[in-house]
Parts: structure tokens; C-alpha cells; sequence
């Protein structure tokens, strides 16, 4: 364990472990659009900057992302300085120029007192902030199906060539994890839209529940060894067979007792 100092308070933190973990499990709010837990932290949406100093600096600070700092002993944590807010807030304002229809962003900003941009708003601006992690978590995953195109305002996410991506497995991972709602998709009927494909979905044998893609269930059963049949209940359904054959064996087993 290491001690560290969170705006004031000495706190207890995991060795190795990042600021921004340590900074929330004392319940402090730290905002970060860019994190999750599913993939390792870039820093890119800057949001989680915090204030460091130590003893030894004589008053020297230095501001960090805290997704990105690793807990050091005697580190000395600050989170909501002056200069902190202020910072917060002028990239607050410009994801709002940037994607001034998003709710997200809206409601991030309005908690620092900001109501619109004071940078040139894009007309054409949608909710992708650029925080890679859907590209990101498609890596993690080994498809690698997107990733960002072009350059400068042009730059966007997509699959090869502003074409629709022909490693996407309709997962829905980049959709899920996505801090803005940005990626679309859509099921119907037996059918998955994402990312401009198609993909057929698995139903459950019992129940007729739609559950995959097809896609999906065929790159688990490769990188993860799974059995065709693992895919032919929902979850819902696995939990009833299984809580079934957990009664047959305690019945079993009282009538091998009397």
C-alpha cells in the first residue's frame, strides 16, 4: 500500500494503481469522459487533470491526468483548485463547440456553470468527442474493425475508407462503451445494424429471445474455445436448465439419505 494526500485527507492506495481510481473510491467526483475500466487509459479528453505536488518540491505543482499518473508515496493530490476549474472548463467549452447537440456534454458542462461555447461553434458537429475508446475496446478485441480516418476536422471515426467495416463482428462493444451515445445501431427482427452492415442474430431455442450476432458467436467460439451448442439458450434460459439441474441433484441426493 502506499499513502498518498487527497485534497487534504491521507489516503491509502493500491501500489502501481493510477490517481483517477484512488481519487474515486474516496468519492470524489472526478469527471472523464475517455475511461473505462474494459481498456486501459489514454488521457485523451484531459478532463481528469488534477494537481500534484510533494513535500520536497518546495511549492513546485504540476498538473497530470490522473487515468495516466501512477500513485506514488507522499504524493500530494489536489482535484478541484481554481486553476483546475478553469482548465476544466475551457475544454468543457470546446467539446461543447465541437458536439453542441449532445446531452452528455450539455450536462457536464452545465455542472461548471456553462451554458454555451465561447469558441466557434461547428455547425456539422456530432456527439463524437475523438476519445478512441471505441477503437480502443475493437483493438482489445483483436478485430480492429475501426479505427480514425483522415485528418484535421475531417477526422472521424469509421472502418477502412469511410467504408463500412468488413472485420466488425456487431458486437456492440464500441456502441456500449462509447461516453456519448455516438454510434448507432439497431435490431430488428433477426437482424443487427452497425456501422452501416448487417448481421444476423442467434435466438435462444427455448425462448425465441434474440441474443448475438451470428459474427459474434463465431469469433467466441475461435478465440475463446466455446462450444457451438454454449449459443443456443439465452442467459435468462441457461439460468433456469441450470437451476433445474440443480434441483434434480439435491432431490437425488435427499432420496439417497433416507
Amino acid at each position: 500500500m502506499v499513502t498518498i494526500t487527497i485534497n487534504g485527507k491521507a489516503v491509502q492506495a493500491n501500489e502501481g494503481e493510477m490517481l483517477l481510481a484512488a481519487i474515486r473510491r474516496q468519492g470524489i467526483d472526478t469527471p472523464a469522459l475517455c475511461h473505462h475500466d474494459a481498456i486501459e487509459p489514454c488521457g485523451s479528453c484531459r478532463l481528469c487533470m488534477v494537481e500534484i505536488t510533494k513535500k520536497e518540491w518546495e511549492g513546485w505543482t504540476r498538473s497530470v491526468t490522473s487515468c495516466l499518473y501512477p500513485v506514488e508515496p507522499g504524493l500530494i493530490v489536489s482535484t478541484h483548485t481554481p486553476q483546475l476549474l478553469e482548465l476544466r472548463k475551457t475544454i468543457l467549452e470546446l467539446y461543447l463547440a465541437r458536439s453542441s447537440q449532445s446531452e452528455v456534454i450539455q450536462k457536464m458542462a452545465e455542472d461548471y456553470g456553462i451554458t454555451h461555447s465561447s469558441f466557434p461553434v461547428i455547425p456539422d458537429g456530432d456527439d463524437c468527442i475523438m476519445c478512441y475508446a471505441c477503437t480502443r475496446i475493437c483493438e482489445e478485441l483483436g478485430c480492429f474493425a475501426i479505427s480514425a480516418v483522415d485528418r484535421g476536422h475531417d477526422k472521424k471515426v469509421s472502418g477502412p475508407l469511410r467504408q463500412p467495416p468488413p472485420d466488425c463482428i456487431g458486437c456492440l462493444s464500441c456502441a456500449h462503451i462509447c461516453p456519448t451515445g455516438f454510434i448507432k445501431w439497431q435490431d430488428l427482427d433477426s437482424t443487427r445494424t452497425i456501422w452501416e452492415r448487417q448481421f444476423e442474430l442467434l435466438s435462444c431455442r427455448t425462448c425465441g429471445k434474440r441474443t448475438i450476432t451470428r459474427d459474434f458467436a463465431e469469433y467466441l467460439m475461435k478465440k475463446r474455445n466455446l462450444p457451438a451448442a454454449y449459443f443456443e439458450l439465452c442467459d435468462d434460459c441457461k439460468r433456469t436448465e441450470t437451476a433445474k439441474t440443480m434441483g434434480k441433484i439435491v432431490v437425488a441426493a435427499q432420496e439417497v439419505l433416507k
